[in-house]
């Protein structure tokens, strides 16, 4: 039996990625599925790990040859995407794929998958904490930095077009509402 799929999707930011990973550390026969980029790898990620980190060169080549189920140009020259092998590697084996996607990524997986996958929009509680976070990663320049809030405005739209929107407000309390949400769309 092919495995589901369940997707996190959210502005910069709100902590799909802290929830993902302590989503992934539960025993729930959950495997990660690593995306792709053309954004510089940063100091703490690792190719293949965190993100298969191509050359937009190489992105676009695989986009012209329909590699990836699902793929954006989130900023300019900078593109995402899920490569189509990643997935179907997962499900084959019986896993479940969990995604730690943007929302318009996100978005596509649902509609491709449907009722096999559940889309969980995670926020933050308000934009001001939101950009509190992003300004204590120290990760963006200020420009880089606004490039990202913008977005994130323009993505909350977008909440309400997913399964589950999860406020990630205490952290311990979001990880409790992501376990049951999670484990019982597998059951």
């Amino acid at each position: 039996m092919k495995g589901k799929l369940v997707v996190f999707s959210a502005p910069s930011g709100a902590g799909k990625t802290t929830i993902v990973k302590y989503i992934l550390g539960l025993d729930l026969g959950l495997e990660f599925s690593i995306s792709a980029t053309s954004r510089k790898i940063r100091n703490n990620e690792i190719n293949g790990q965190d993100y298969y980190f191509l050359s937009p060169e190489e992105f676009v080549h695989k986009v012209e040859n329909q590699e990836f189920i699902e793929w954006e140009e989130v900023y300019s020259g900078q593109y995402y995407g899920t490569l189509k092998q990643e997935i179907e590697r997962i499900r084959n084996k019986g896993s479940h794929v969990v995604f730690d996607v943007d929302v318009v990524g996100g978005l596509n997986i649902k509609k491709l998958y449907g009722a096999d996958a559940l889309s969980i929009f995670v926020m933050s509680p308000s934009f001001s904490i939101l950009e509190e976070r992003l300004r204590n990663r120290s990760t963006e320049d200020e420009t880089s930095l606004q490039k990202r809030l913008n977005k994130a405005m323009e993505e909350t739209g977008y909440a309400d077009k997913f399964d589950v929107v999860l406020i990630n407000n205490k952290l311990e309390d979001t990880f409790l509402q992501a376990k049951e949400i999670v484990t019982n769309f597998l059951k």
